[in-house]
């Protein structure tokens, strides 16, 4: 949920007391894969503004084929993978 939207949209991993969700989530996170990945439109600008409120990327924006990736710890043991669309001349969708 956003800091500027507190009734806007959140998201909730569940359910966390579960008997398989702690190894579940310590084999994805130690084999760095991300648990959910969401679609941005500007991902150096996303960048940006993470790193201005003290998110620190786990992997930095890089290209991935046709699509720009970047990944960052939720601080919940999760690892969120940030994805920009880019069209077949590496320009942003």
């Amino acid at each position: 949920m956003s800091s500027e939207d507190l009734e806007g949209t959140g998201n909730l991993l569940e359910p966390s007391d579960h008997l398989a969700v702690k190894p579940y989530k310590e084999a994805l996170f130690s084999d760095g894969i991300p648990a959910h990945s969401f679609q941005v439109v500007d991902l150096d600008l996303e960048r940006k503004r993470l790193g201005d409120i003290g998110v620190g990327l786990t992997v930095e924006p890089m290209d991935a084929g046709p699509v720009r990736i970047a990944v960052f710890d939720d601080t919940w043991g999760n690892l969120i993978h940030l994805i920009q669309m880019m069209n077949t001349t590496q320009q942003p969708v």
